[in-house]
């Protein structure tokens, strides 16, 4: 698998978006990632992954959750292999809005890594962001509960504790903060504050122009990568 290319962004428009609405979104997307030296995830509902996987060649195609259940029996579960066949290249997991216990957490994730793609795993807490690093995902997103949706962004103080706690087992995991990011301020300060990547939902979603917010969210990454490197 090919190295995530840092700082990283993901657009996450979780069930607020699908269709042909969704698409617009992804192409547009798709687009502004061509020139950035960044890589940009998209998630889509299982349904449009495909659609957008073909419609598109700029972005890494997220889904939003999958099961560790191999083709067969299995009514209702998401297929690793199905996802791969459909261009999916990473998988959220753990997510706050579909959790997983441990043990299907652990088998989850060596069923993505049998099919190429991506782990980003969700931590609500600095102690389950220790917890998950053991498993060693691609990407740990910390991402506090009660801040989803909130347009409130995690404090310096949580991601500097974040940071060094995941590192301090593995360097290698990529750290993604995202909690209330609304703004290109917000994503500009997660990005100087030390995170690997940041994301966003509702930032984008409501905005009166959601393809522009992506674009400003990008150029702020840009302008943060920029900023820092001059310091």
């Amino acid at each position: 698998m090919k190295k995530i290319r840092t700082p990283f962004f993901m657009v996450n428009p979780k069930s607020y978006l699908y269709g042909e609405r969704l698409l617009k979104l992804a192409k547009a997307a798709d687009e502004f990632a061509k020139d950035k030296d960044f890589d940009v995830f998209f998630t889509a509902p299982f349904v449009d992954l495909r659609m957008i996987a073909e419609n598109t060649s700029n972005l890494i195609v997220t889904a939003q959750h999958m099961d560790s259940l191999k083709a067969g029996r299995g009514m209702g579960y998401i297929v690793p292999e199905a996802l791969a066949e459909a261009g999916v290249k990473a998988v959220f997991l753990n997510h706050a809005e579909h959790s997983l216990k441990v043990c299907e957490l652990v088998k989850v994730m060596q069923r993505a890594k049998e099919n190429g793609i991506y782990t980003v795993v969700c931590a609500d807490s600095v102690k389950e962001a220790q917890a998950i690093a053991m498993l060693k995902p691609d990407i740990l997103l910390c991402e506090p509960t009660e801040l989803i949706g909130t347009g409130n962004v995690s404090d310096k103080s949580y991601i500097e504790a974040t940071n060094n706690a995941i590192r301090s087992i593995d360097p290698e995991i990529l750290i993604m903060q995202a909690a209330g990011i609304s703004t290109g301020k917000d994503v500009y300060a997660t990005i100087v504050s030390g995170a690997d990547g940041t994301g966003c939902t509702s930032g984008i979603v409501c905005a009166k122009d959601p393809e522009g917010m992506v674009r400003e969210m990008l150029d702020a990454i840009v302008q943060a990568v920029k900023d820092k490197a001059e310091k």
